[in-house]
Order: C-alpha cells, then structure tokens, then sequence
C-alpha cells in the first residue's frame, strides 16, 4: 500500500531531477580552441570586455550574476543566502570591494584580509566565492579564455605587441595589461617562430581540484616553510631534458599562486606564514608581479583573499616593522552575528549536514532559539543594567520591539561597542554540545531545557574556560531560560489550552483600546446588546496594565502612546492588532493567561488524571504537536513546566 510519505519521497525524487535538468541547461558550457587569430575575429569582436576583464571584474561580475534585489530594492548576493547568516554587513563590504576593485580603483591593490574569531563564517565566505568562480565559468556570460598549454592559464592578449595596443584600445575600447609568462615567450619563439597569430588559445574552466583559477595555501610549521609552495622551484628531472635550469620548462610551475592566476588566491591563516611571503603576497597584490630566480618578472592577475583569527592579529599589530605590511591591507571584520535568530538558522545548516542519527533526533521549537540566546548573551559588554540591560539587547539585535527604545538605538549601540561579536561562545561550542547530550543519553527527543543543561555541562567541564567566566556564562544561561524560554513556552501553551486563544486575545486588545479611548476622551461606553451607557471599566484597564507593570501615574502617558499607535495604523490602512505594540501584547496575554489558571492546573498537574481530564491533556498535546513543532515527549514537558512556573508564581 502506497502511503502518503512514499509520494511526498517520490516527489521530492522527481523535483530533484528536474532541479538538476535545469542546472544544466544554465551551465551547459562550450569549449572553444583556436589561434589568436581566430580568438580576435570570434571572442574579441562580439565581446572586448569580457576578453580583456581582470581577475577583479571577473569575481564582480560573477557576483553580479548571482545577484538580486531584496524586498528593499537593495543589491544582494544570493550566493551566501543558504549558508551565512547574521554576517550581512561584512558580506556587503566584500562585495563593495569586489566593486570598487572592479571599477579601477586603488583597492583592487590591496590584500583582502577578512579578520574575525573562530567558526564566525570567513571559511564559508571563500568557499563560497570559490565555488561561485567554478560555477560562473561554466555559463556563456563567465566564459574565459587563456593561452592553450600555459602554467598561469595567462591572458591571450597578452601576446598582443605593446607598439600595437594603443590600437587595440582604440579599435576595441579595453586597455590589455600584463605580459606574456617565461613558458609562453620560449614557446612563442621555437614553436612558432614568433608568429603569435597562431599561438592556440581555449576556454578555460575554473576549477580548484584542476588549479586552473583558484589556488590555496595553508600554512605549516614556520621553520620548514618553503617559498617554494607559492612560486615553484626547478624540476630537476628536465634540467637534464632542455639542459639549463634557467629554461622556463625546466621550472615546476606547481605553486599555489600559478594556480591562482587569472582568479583567486586563498591564504589561510596568513598571518602565521613568513615575513618574506607576506611580502612576496603583498608585491604580488600590489605590482601583480613575482619575481623568482632566474626568470624576469613574473605577470599573474589574481585576487588575494586572506583570512586569520584575532589572535594572530593582536600580535601581528604588536611588531612596528609590520605597519607597511597592514597598509597595503584591506580588513573587514567577520564578527558572530549578534542576532540569536540568524544564530539559531547557523544551527540547523550545522545539524542538516551532520549524521543521520545526530539530524533525526527531534527538537523542541526553542531549542535552537534558546542556545542561540545564550552565545549571543556571551558575546555581547554588559551596560549598567546588567541583566535587564542585555535582554534587551538581544531582543533589539533581534529586531524585536522593546519598550524605549528603537532601532535606531541598536544600531547606535553597537556602534558604540564595534568590539561585541568578536568574542564569546561560537557556533561549533553549541553543536558540541547538542551532539554530547544526544551521545551520552541516546535519546530521540531534546527539550529546550535538555538543551541548556547540555551547555551547562560542556562549560562546566571545558578546562579552557576560567572559573570566573563559567560563572558568568551559567548566569547567561539562567537569564536566557528566566527571559526567554519561559516567555515562549507559556505563550505555546496559553495558545494550545485554549483553541480560540488567538480570536479572544484580539477581541480583549479590541476591548481594551475602546474602554482606553471612552476614558481619554471623557465619554461613555455604549453596551451593544442593551443600548445602555457606562462609564469605562478602570479596573479592567488596570488589571491588564499592572501584568507589565504600568504604575497609576504612568498609565495615562502609556494609553495615549496606544492610540497614537492605534490611530497611526489606522491611517496606514492597518488594522491594530497585539504585534502592533509588543508591550500590550504581553499584557493581553497574561491576563487571558490568569483568568484560565486554575483550567491549566486541572490539565497539566492531576497525578491520577479521570477520563475527562486525560482528554483534555491530549488535546492540548495534540495541538502542541501539530501546530506548534513539539513532540509528544517535548509536548508533555511543555505542560509540566508550565505549571512548574505557575506554582512559583
């Protein structure tokens, strides 16, 4: 029998065919060979840009390709939208430099060096520019061309004459820069003749596993480090065969800045490297030249993309000698994100990618958002109201409403502190966690509080971390359970208890906004059914203001801030509804919430539940786990603590 999950699995089979059908027709790449000749009459003529571009405007245009608008009509990077999160504003100083590069200007000669702290995102940031590369030159619009058979993969205009490129320039409208590498001038001139006309010429793909546009370094142990690994050194076993090491063919063109030419270079930690590769990088960045023994200078178009931790930073800023060094540098921070939604989005590609046991384990609904809390509140400068203080701020980072304050202030904020996300808890400590819970307990199943006591252990038996710090960090998980959680699971449960909870909460904030404008405008209240008039209810006003605290000589100025919002809505053509004013919202709820305790109590606390009330905990289980992302383990949790919290209240 064929059930309803066999066709959602067959479906999602035959949309994947589709989805790889389409790509591609995208990428459907054709490869192309010929002279330089033909190269000039065919590529050049019908498109000069894209013939002569730099590695700079290539990456531009690449990005451009996969960009869009967002829903503010805003240039943005589709490229990072599935796998960075939280990092907007560094991704959009990258791309800033990729366009500022591309137009010509000086800092398409500088270093980019993207600093920030561990599993904060700079990996990603390069892989996915280089994956990016790789797919870009599969389409018609990313098509690249080099010399045929050439180490660097080398430009063929480069073997245009400079006594005949200002015509060049003048016929085609594009400037050609660079010179012909050491190992195509020796060929130019035995294979041919000098005849760089029928010099063979293809479309090259970018690929990093192939070293054709992209190359890596990663650092090793200082003392042995070898230059080598960047700029190659003499193949012996054809010294012999063309019988002078100086011959261009006898070199191993193998290093990692050959392979980057024409595209992109990654430097891994590169502030761990020799001072002498720094240089070598920076000329390179600088002059786009390198000079090794034996040959003349060494033309290589490519970006340079650096990335290293803070530590590494901090020292390197300490030694004077460096400052040369840093000024040739372009650095954008790569902080944590401090907004815990963005943060809880890091966890779920963390937990997607990992192993099947690992994703099949279920989550309650706040879980990720309640670890999220957490590292934020790690990451972020306690003000002068402590606590108090940093909830709010992870609410403003949040985007959230809170009460005196706006956006405008968060943004001020951190400005103020540019230093916060640049320490504190990553995102790999909190998948750690998560990961030890699910081992050690072997369960199917995690609640939020599962959650926060699997942090609790992984701090408390982290020898990295100092006493002082374990302490405060507990503190940050408590604040996180007393501020958040708690606030999210009643609301859960206030809603899954009563089926109309929504409507009545809308009805009450209806009701109440009436009895707020009767009393501010000095009139009556007329009773639909009867027709009879009364005062407005003050005690039903209090009793929903005093559940945010409004004190008797407050209420007057926050019911005239409700109508301004009220009235301001209604301008706009919106109707006024509890996610129009955060405050009142919380209010509306606390007060349904009083009015059904004791109904909350019957279903959730009875040790030996009847019939009846055995129905009614289902039910609010039932919707629980239907409508609200629970478990029917996490569901039941829900309930108990809930009415744990009404207890101590």
């Amino acid at each position: 029998m064929t059930t309803q999950n066999d066709l959602n699995h067959t479906e999602r089979q035959e949309d994947f065919i589709k989805s790889l059908v389409a790509f591609t027709q995208d990428h459907r790449a054709s490869y192309w060979s010929g002279s330089l000749s033909q190269f000039l009459e065919r590529i050049v003529a019908a498109d000069p840009r894209g013939a002569a571009r730099t590695s700079h405007q290539y990456m531009w245009d690449m990005i451009r390709w996969m960009g869009g608008e967002d829903e503010k009509g805003k240039f943005r990077c589709k490229l990072f939208d599935e796998e960075l999160f939280g990092v907007d504003e560094s991704i959009e100083r990258v791309v800033d430099y990729f366009k500022a590069a591309a137009a010509g200007s000086e800092v398409g000669r500088r270093l980019l060096l993207l600093l920030g702290p561990p599993s904060g995102g700079k990996s990603t940031l390069v892989i996915l520019l280089k994956r990016g590369l790789e797919e870009y030159s599969m389409t018609e619009e990313g098509a690249i061309y080099g010399i045929e058979g050439c180490p660097v993969h080398e430009s063929p205009l480069h073997l245009v004459p400079h006594s005949l490129r200002p015509r060049f320039r003048e016929t085609y409208g594009v400037e050609i820069t660079g010179e012909v590498c050491p190992h195509c001038r020796v060929r130019l001139e035995n294979d041919y003749k000098g005849d760089f006309l029928r010099m063979p010429v293809e479309r090259i793909f970018i690929s990093e596993a192939g070293r054709t546009g992209i190359g890596t370094y990663a650092p090793h142990d200082p003392t042995t480090a070898d230059l080598a690994d960047l700029v190659g050194s003499v193949d012996l076993s054809k010294v012999a065969e063309f019988g002078d090491e100086g011959d261009p063919r006898a070199w191993s063109w193998s290093g990692a800045v050959y392979a980057a030419s024409r595209g992109m270079l990654e430097m891994i930690e590169i502030l761990k490297v020799k001072r002498e590769f720094l240089y070598l990088l920076l000329t390179l960045t600088q002059e786009k030249n390198v000079k090794v023994s034996r040959f003349p200078l060494i033309y290589l178009d490519e970006t340079i993309l650096a990335h290293t931790n803070l530590a590494e930073f901090r020292k390197f800023l300490q030694e004077s000698e460096n400052e040369a060094l840093l000024d040739r540098m372009v650095i954008i921070q790569v902080p944590y994100t401090l907004n815990y939604k963005d943060e809880a989005r890091i966890y779920k590609k963390l937990i997607s990618s990992a192993a099947p046991a690992f994703r099949q384990v279920h989550l309650d609904p706040h879980a990720l958002h309640a670890a999220a809390v957490f590292a934020i509140l790690t990451r972020l400068h306690e003000g002068e109201d402590k606590e108090m203080e940093l909830s709010k701020k992870v609410r403003l980072y949040a985007h959230e409403e809170v009460d005196g304050y706006s956006q405008v202030e968060a943004e001020r904020m951190k400005q103020r502190m540019p230093d916060e996300g640049l320490a504190g808890i990553s995102p790999r400590f909190v998948i750690n966690a998560l990961s030890n819970a699910i081992i050690q307990s072997n369960v199917k199943s995690l609640t939020t509080m599962d959650v926060l006591l699997a942090l609790k252990d992984a701090i408390e038996n982290d020898a990295r971390i100092d006493p002082k710090r374990k302490r405060k960090w507990i503190d940050y998980l408590v604040l996180a359970r007393k501020d958040f959680y708690n606030r999210w699971v009643k609301e859960d449960v206030h809603k899954a208890l009563f089926v109309s909870f929504e409507q009545e909460a809308q009805d009450l904030l209806d009701k109440y906004l009436d009895e707020v404008e009767a009393t501010l405008d000095n009139r009556q209240i007329k009773d639909p059914i009867t027709n009879e008039e009364r005062k407005p209810d003050e005690r039903f006003l209090r009793a929903v203001e005093e559940k945010i605290h409004i004190s008797d000589s407050g209420k007057q100025s926050f019911r005239q801030e409700v109508v301004r919002k009220a009235m301001g809505a209604f301008k706009r053509g919106e109707k006024f509804t509890l996610d129009s004013h955060a405050q009142l919202h919380n209010a509306v709820q606390q007060y349904l919430f009083e009015q059904r305790r004791e109904v909350l109590r019957l279903v959730s606390s009875s040790a030996r539940p009847d019939e009846e009330v055995r129905q009614k905990i289902s039910v609010v289980e039932k919707r629980l786990v239907d409508e609200y992302g629970y478990d029917g383990h996490s569901a039941r949790e829900a309930l108990n603590y809930v009415t744990t919290l009404m207890a101590q209240e």
